[in-house]
């Protein structure tokens, strides 16, 4: 019997003819980048307007993530983006290009047709949890955080640092807000807190071990600034809760001071057995 599955025709792809169809398109971005170069003060200055629009957008531009027992905070992806779009000239992309039994391999590129500089970056993110590897959902959400993180980076390593730092800078002050004086910093570290104990239902002393503090009253700007780049780091996926607020490491610690106690009585009990 005869279907119209029968009369479909594999067609080759030619990879020359791909191959110059791209260089074709990557010479007419170069050469309309030297014939309209980017203006840089112009650039810095939409990316500090867009960054400041409002205090919703200058949260997203920074993150904080938990390594060595500290927060590490930087500018985010979101940033990258919004400079990216200003700077101009640019080719950017990001894919997955590897996936093994334990990690994501995730690929960012950044190429200034202008300056004719390119820099790829890579990012390996891991698939595994305690019950075994991730499902397909999970992988694809992982490596998609992955490749914000690769294009971030490619970004960041590109544009000059100068010009991150300074939009950077006028984001976080738009973060903070004003807190010049103390009654304002108190009602802004109120509005923090809260919003953070309802997204993530987390306690105030859970909050306070992100930056090392002891009470709310002693929360500064910087550390409102880290706070909410902890937030902005967990709804892009570069991190999770349990790992920005420490749950993990102080159940291990629980764990392990049960095993040793039980270790001691078992030796204890050993002992006066021998005796």
């Amino acid at each position: 019997m005869n279907t119209d599955l029968d009369k479909i025709e594999i067609q080759q792809v030619n990879t020359e003819v791909l191959y110059q169809q791209d260089k074709a398109q990557v010479d007419i971005q170069i050469s309309t980048a030297k014939q309209f170069p980017r203006n840089i003060t112009r650039a810095v200055q939409n990316s500090v307007a867009l960054v400041t629009m409002d205090q919703k957008t200058a949260a997203t531009c920074t993150y904080s993530v938990p390594r060595g027992g500290k927060a590490i905070t930087g500018p985010s992806v979101h940033l990258a983006k919004i400079i990216a779009q200003n700077w101009g000239n640019l080719r950017i992309e990001s894919r997955v290009i590897d996936i093994d039994s334990k990690h994501v391999t995730s690929q960012g590129i950044c190429w200034d047709l202008e300056n004719n500089i390119a820099i790829k970056t890579e990012v390996k993110r891991s698939i595994t949890t305690r019950s075994g590897r991730m499902n397909d959902d999970m992988i694809t959400v992982t490596g998609n955080a992955g490749n914000s993180i690769a294009l971030r980076n490619a970004i960041f390593a590109v544009i000059p640092r100068s010009v991150v730092d300074k939009v950077y800078g006028e984001a976080c002050m738009m973060i903070t807000g004003d807190v010049s004086d103390e009654t304002k910093l108190i009602k802004r570290r109120k509005q923090v807190f809260d919003a953070m104990k309802d997204l993530f239902t987390v306690t105030e002393a859970e909050i306070l071990s992100v930056v090392g503090k002891a009470s709310i009253n002693h929360i500064t700007s910087d550390d409102l600034v880290v706070l909410i780049g902890v937030g902005q780091a967990i709804k892009d996926g570069d991190t999770t809760v349990d790992m920005a607020f420490k749950r993990n490491v102080a159940v291990n610690v629980d764990q392990k001071k049960k095993d040793l106690k039980a270790a001691n009585e078992n030796k204890t009990f050993n002992s006066q057995d021998m005796a």
